[in-house]
Formats: C-alpha cells, sequence, structure tokens
C-alpha cells in the first residue's frame, strides 16, 4: 500500500492544522486533562483518516477473463437497473452504480480493455452521491472505452455532497488496460456503469465490490 500523490496536499494540510490545534489546546488548556484527551484522540483520528482515504492498495491482481467488466471502484453496489442513457448511446444500457463511503478506497481503475473513445466532464451539484439523481445533476466525468470487438462500456465518476474534486487522468484515443487507474475522487462519490442490454450482471443489490479484483457483469 502508498499514499496517492493527490492526497499529499490535504494530508500536510490536515497535519498542520491538527498540530496548531494541538498546540494550542496544550498551552491555554494545561489542567484541563478530561478536555485535552478526546480532543486529541479525535484530531488524531482525523489525520489517520487523512492517510487511509488516499491509500493505494498494491495486493490485488486484476481478474482478467474474457468478456468480463471488473469493478472500477470499492464500495457497495446501490443501483442495477435498465435505463435509457442520454449522454453518448441515446439507447437503452443496463446501469450498475457503486457508492464509495468516505471510509472506500477512492482510485478508479479502467473496468475493460480497449481504446478511450469519449470523455467529458461535467460541473454540477452536490447532491448525495448515493441519490439517483446524482448520476444527471452531479459534478462528473464520463468515460467510454471501445474493446477489440467494439463493444463499448460508459462509466461515470461522480461527485458526492463531500467530494471537492474529479481526478481523471486519461483522453480521447488513450489504451486502457483493464485494472490500471485512470484516475480518483476526492471525498465521497460513485461510480455508474452503462453496459450493453443482455450483459449477464453477476452482482446483486447491496453487494461489496473490490476494484480490479470483483467482475461486476459479463458482455455478451
Amino acid at each position: 500500500m502508498y499514499i496517492h500523490k493527490k492526497g499529499y496536499g490535504v494530508i500536510a494540510t490536515v497535519i498542520v492544522i491538527v498540530a496548531v490545534i494541538l498546540s494550542l489546546l496544550y498551552i491555554f488548556c494545561q489542567d484541563a486533562i478530561f478536555v485535552k484527551i478526546p480532543i486529541t484522540v479525535a484530531l488524531l483520528i482525523v489525520v489517520f483518516w487523512s492517510f487511509t482515504f488516499f491509500r493505494v492498495p498494491t495486493n490485488r491482481h486484476v481478474v482478467r477473463k474474457e468478456n468480463a467488466v471488473v469493478s472500477s471502484a470499492d464500495g457497495e453496489i446501490v443501483a442495477i437497473e435498465e435505463v435509457e442513457e442520454t449522454e453518448y448511446f441515446h439507447d437503452k444500457r443496463i446501469q450498475v452504480s457503486i457508492f464509495m463511503s468516505a471510509y472506500n478506497v477512492h482510485v478508479n481503475w479502467f473496468p475493460i480493455d480497449g481504446i478511450v473513445s469519449y470523455r467529458k466532464y461535467h460541473p454540477g451539484k452536490k447532491l448525495f452521491a448515493i441519490n439517483p439523481k446524482s448520476s444527471d445533476l452531479n459534478e462528473r466525468n464520463t468515460l467510454v472505452v471501445r474493446d477489440e470487438k467494439g463493444r463499448e462500456v460508459l462509466f461515470r465518476q461522480i461527485a458526492g455532497v463531500m467530494a471537492r474534486r474529479i481526478i481523471c487522468n486519461v483522453n480521447i484515443g488513450d489504451k486502457a488496460v483493464a485494472g490500471e487507474e485512470f484516475g480518483i475522487i476526492r471525498f465521497g462519490s460513485r461510480v455508474d456503469f452503462f453496459l450493453p442490454v443482455g450483459s449477464d450482471i453477476i452482482v446483486k443489490i447491496g453487494d461489496k465490490v473490490r476494484g480490479k479484483t470483483s467482475v461486476i457483469a459479463y458482455m455478451k
């Protein structure tokens, strides 16, 4: 495991703020031990959480199975439904949504091999990412990857109420390799997949999935 470089600034800021608060606390509240101890513990938990939020696991091996769509994120399956996809395909697709809590790894990985055929960033609102409307109204970034058989998978990074920045490190024409990192969403978020109708969805609502290692579907 290592810490993602996009977290360096946030972690440094948290450490400085906590250090200042603790310094003031121990200067002006020297005798208030029942105040200092819980505050100190709480602040140290915040520092620990800032490290764990930006952690990147290194002990995972991507699942390599024919026609498999691998999860792009850690989290919980919160939606599986056939919908009209209106941004790119303009037809029926199966939507599978993964909600990432503040405790999940927030790095995002490619779900299939192929070429990035579409990318578009949308500014938006800060609804709770678990809200179905967040897929269309929140700040989001849409990517489409086309595989060697011409099949396309759309997946969308969606910022949540706490999220402050969606980071996507790829552009149209770039090569996509399943399990390789393409971005990160900071502070609570969601990833939506839009798969071809007829795909074999092997997860169900409530399932916990892990990026790179959990297969969510097999395309026909």
